[in-house]
């Protein structure tokens, strides 16, 4: 029986992990354009880095607001070692540069993590956030290593092309970000899966009991942080290979933050979270700021509402409705979630016609008080465009609100039917 059991996870294991490279392998056939392989390279670049990341935040319960830091260092590092091979003095092929940027990462990180996990808590948080800022300020300190204000350019078609390769067009560059971003996402999980990976769960849970058992916290949180350092590192190798100019934002406090951001929306306690964050990210950061000023605001409106709603992240979401399906208990509440979905999205589309209008007269006024908002004509200065947004946002506030109500009443009823299950199941086991 527990042999039937371990082959049935051990199938799904391997179903979802090739799932996982077909994606990638199908991406860029489905979505051909010069902008969606842009995206697509920058999503696979952002899954290492939020992957990297959550190996302190959510498996270690590390805080840190300047892990940027290694990312972009192992930019500059990268950056560099491709102007050493363009001038011929580097024989390295261009596909290698990212573990080039990958062990200046982990160097690093073995520099600076020294001192930064000496403590942990609030301490680590703060500590990082110096060390972030430190090295955002040398980025404009130190031209000869980071540029100045202008950066630094490369050049990533270096010699012949091998078997047609070149990392010319950008659909090369892609498989190679996808080839290292299925690799580093398959080493980062078995890395969860060794004993300093397990350790490093205790440290997070109970500190003074693993310090009791004579395991070293700290030597545990650093070796952790050099790691977590090596694979940004990597990430910030293939940043460099994507842009071909690196500069000092890489290394600022921006960066960090919507690592930190993205990573909690996606869900820190689940693998899988950050990669849904990383999507995300890329997302708002390329799209949503294209589409409007006040996607900053938006986006601080959506971290609120999932730390009110869901801090477990879209990937506790996911999780909760598996679990109802396993129990064959979703189907009833799918009225519920249209319910919720269609009252919401009313709510969304009311506050953001508000919400751009307020935009327009104060930043747009010099071409006058028209706009567009999802290719309709709007008035920003006119009552009735204020007043139908209104009327519209309280009366989807308030179905929104019955449809709450009522889901929330049918999600404990779905609880207690499961439970119920459960405890039958057992007592028939026995």
């Amino acid at each position: 029986m527990m042999a039937t059991q371990s082959g049935l996870l051990g199938g799904r294991r391997w179903l979802v992990w090739g799932g996982y490279a077909l994606a990638m392998l199908a991406a860029p056939l489905l979505w051909k354009t010069s902008l969606s392989l842009t995206l697509l390279s920058q999503m696979g670049i952002a899954i290492i880095a939020c992957l990297a990341f959550n190996m302190l935040l959510g498996q270690g319960g590390m805080l840190s607001f300047g892990h940027a830091v290694y990312s972009g260092l192992g930019s500059f590092c990268a950056i560099h070692a491709l102007n050493l091979v363009s001038a011929g003095q580097l024989p390295l092929p261009v596909s290698l540069i990212p573990l080039v940027a990958g062990f200046c990462g982990a160097a690093f990180a073995l520099l600076l993590g020294w001192v930064t996990t000496r403590k942990a808590g609030t301490p680590f948080a703060m500590i990082t956030l110096g060390m972030g800022e430190l090295v955002a300020a040398m980025a404009l300190m130190f031209p000869g290593f980071f540029g100045g204000e202008g950066g630094i350019n490369g050049n990533r078609v270096v010699g012949q092309a091998v078997l047609g390769i070149s990392f010319g067009p950008q659909i090369q560059l892609y498989y190679l970000i996808a080839a290292y971003t299925l690799a580093c996402t398959a080493a980062m999980y078995a890395w969860t899966r060794t004993p300093l990976g397990r350790m490093l769960n205790a440290v997070r849970d109970n500190p003074e009991r693993v310090a009791f058992i004579g395991y070293d916290t700290r030597i545990v949180r650093y070796l952790s942080f050099i790691a977590s350092g090596f694979f940004m590192g990597i990430a910030g190798g293939l940043a460099a290979l994507n842009f071909e100019i690196v500069t000092a934002e890489v290394v600022g406090a921006a960066r960090s933050g919507a690592y930190l951001l993205f990573t909690f929306l996606g869900g820190a306690g689940f693998f899988f979270g950050p990669i849904i964050g990383a999507v995300l990210m890329v997302l708002a950061l390329v799209l949503l700021s294209e589409l409007t000023q006040a996607w900053l605001l938006y986006l601080g409106l959506v971290f609120t509402l999932m730390v009110m709603v869901a801090p477990g992240g879209i990937a506790s979401l996911v999780m909760m409705n598996l679990r109802l399906a396993g129990f064959g208990r979703l189907g009833p509440l799918l009225a519920g979630y249209l319910a919720l979905a269609g009252t919401g999205l009313t709510v969304l589309l009311a506050s953001g016609a508000m919400i751009e209008m307020v935009y327009h007269l104060r930043l747009n006024q010099a071409v006058g008080p028209r706009m567009k908002f999802l290719g309709a004509q709007i008035d920003a200065q006119g009552l009735d465009a204020w007043f139908g947004a209104g009327l519209v946002l309280v009366v989807g506030l308030a179905l929104f609100e019955l449809s709450r109500r009522r889901f929330v009443a049918q999600w404990g009823e779905t609880q207690a039917a499961i439970e119920t299950d459960l405890v039958a199941g057992k007592a028939v086991a026995r």
